[in-house]
């Protein structure tokens, strides 16, 4: 006999629909699975050899081929556990259920040797697969049903072992889909206060401007300062000058996670901006995605949050060249003989550095021991190319002890994250419609229709152009951050002050000079 069940499985961070077929015929005992399986799909006939003796099931002890179409895509991991247990249990008639009803059903999971449905990766995207075929049940595990239960249009049911859902499929016992209120998860992250405040942090109150443009505009940032001088402290409070995220971008966030298997247990949703920070001696493949069975990167799981990439002369020169392309197109792709998979990389990027191998290269209290020759080695490690699409080099001074033992509050994260609010109102308004509305995206045709300047501020940044010799790529990012700025302060036009302060946060650009 034959069956056909209904499954999906993952490339990338998007589900895509496959069938599993299922035929038992006469013949020697033998179990096939065809389809272009890897290790882990091949090793699903004895889980689910197992776990069909250990529910009270009979395993047939004839012919029988399993067909994962299409069978041109490679197979991957363990969610296709379920679905053959339902294809053989059907195929061989121990489960009784009407076939128009199984036809509208979709089924993943692992199985366990005892008939356990065990937790998978990549619920969401699975379920938003399912939504889009139009058809109506999704049975997966239960610990990943309020997950599956984001995506709308779908009636997800979550399923705690193999007994469980042939029952429920048989009409023994009905059990209710599964439901959640995205909405009040918002509201409960609204609510939560933040841990990490800027009022922490004493002094800097010049970096912290420069970070509040930065936050305002998306811009990417790196800041060149001593060992101690706040930079690390700084860069985690980032988040908190960000707007909240919206709906969709939460869900793609954790579409991510997900796929990635980062999501927390008890947290079906993502509904804080992502902060991610990996060490500078990471490979390429951890950071930008890939690897044999691609993955995404660290940059991908940044999206919609910050990227912090402390010591950055220190990692490799290829993740730092291979930055360039995503910094710039907001998504990464990653080739393979036989997948190509695209990556969303909207992330914005904080970098920190030391001026000198030993970090004390114009202190003023501290000696730097370095040679000229060691400090010019180290600043090459960062390629032009890389520094012009890092919109702001900011110096981090050393603190002052007056600063840190002063009373004196300093503004707090939500007061700045107000300012940043207002500054995004203004551009969502500017860009209606656009997948990134902020002026770190603007596009060379929106730069001359937006980035109008006065005479006076066209006479410094002519001046500015010349003296610093700047690329022109460094030249849009100065109109953009300048743009930013003039956002802060309300106005329509960019005036001298704002094309000034944005010149100033190109500090490695007037150092060559």
């Amino acid at each position: 006999m034959l069956a056909l069940v209904n499954s999906c499985a993952l490339m990338g961070v998007d589900g895509y629909p496959l069938t599993v077929e299922v035929d038992v015929s006469p013949g020697i005992a033998r179990f096939d699975i065809v389809g272009l399986p890897d290790a882990a799909v091949k090793e699903s006939r004895e889980r689910v050899r197992a776990a069909l003796r250990n529910s009270g099931f009979e395993f047939p002890l004839r012919r029988l081929t399993v067909n994962l179409a299409p069978a041109n895509i490679r197979k991957e991991g363990s969610v296709l556990d379920l679905p053959i247990a339902v294809g053989i249990l059907a195929a061989t008639g121990q489960l009784s259920c009407d076939e128009s009803f199984l036809r509208q059903g979709v089924f993943v999971g692992e199985l366990s040797l005892e008939g356990a449905v065990r937790p998978i990766s990549g619920a969401l995207s699975m379920a938003a697969c399912v939504a889009r075929q139009g058809l109506s049940s999704f049975f997966l595990p239960a610990a990943n049903a309020k997950e599956a239960a984001i995506a709308q249009g779908v009636q997800v049911y979550g399923v705690e072992e193999l007994r469980q859902l042939t029952e429920q499929l048989s009409g023994d016992a009905l059990c209710s889909p599964v439901t959640v209120d995205v909405q009040a998860l918002f509201r409960q992250s609204l609510n939560k206060e933040e841990e990490l405040d800027m009022a922490d942090v004493k002094g800097q109150e010049g970096v912290k401007r420069a970070l509040t443009v930065a936050a305002a505009g998306g811009h990417n940032v790196l800041m060149i300062g001593p060992p101690g001088s706040g930079k690390t402290m700084l860069a985690k409070r980032m988040p908190g000058l960000l707007p909240p995220l919206s709906l969709e971008e939460s869900i793609e966030a954790t579409k991510l996670y997900s796929v990635s298997g980062l999501l927390p247990k008890d947290q079906p949703l993502l509904t804080v901006r992502p902060f991610r920070a990996p060490h500078h001696g990471a490979s390429a493949a951890s950071i930008i995605g890939g690897g044999a069975n691609p993955r995404p990167g660290e940059i991908s799981l940044a999206s919609h949050g910050i990227l912090f990439m402390d010591e950055l002369p220190e990692f490799s020169r290829d993740v730092l060249e291979a930055l360039r392309q995503p910094l710039e197109e907001r998504r990464v792709t990653v080739a393979r003989v036989n997948a190509r998979v695209n990556y969303p990389a909207d992330f914005q990027l904080i970098a920190a550095m030391n001026p000198c191998p030993c970090g004390y290269y114009g202190d003023g209290l501290k000696e730097c021991t370095c040679t000229p020759y060691a400090r010019e080695r180290y600043m090459q490690r960062l390629s032009g190319p890389l520094l012009d699409r890092i919109d702001l080099h900011i110096s981090v001074p050393r603190t002052e002890y007056r600063q840190l033992s002063g009373k004196e509050k300093s503004v707090s994260s939500a007061e700045l994250r107000r300012q940043v609010t207002a500054a995004r109102e203004i551009q969502a308004k500017r860009f209606p419609g656009k997948a990134s509305p902020l002026n770190a995206s603007m596009t060379r045709r929106e730069l001359e229709q937006f980035c109008r300047c006065d005479r006076q501020a066209s006479v410094l940044l002519e001046q500015a152009f010349r003296m610093l010799k700047m690329s022109a790529r460094a030249h849009d990012r100065i109109l953009k951050v300048a743009r930013t700025i003039a956002d802060l302060d309300g106005a329509e036009q960019i005036g001298q002050a704002h094309i000034a302060e944005a010149i100033q946060y190109r500090s490695l650009d007037r150092k060559e000079v």
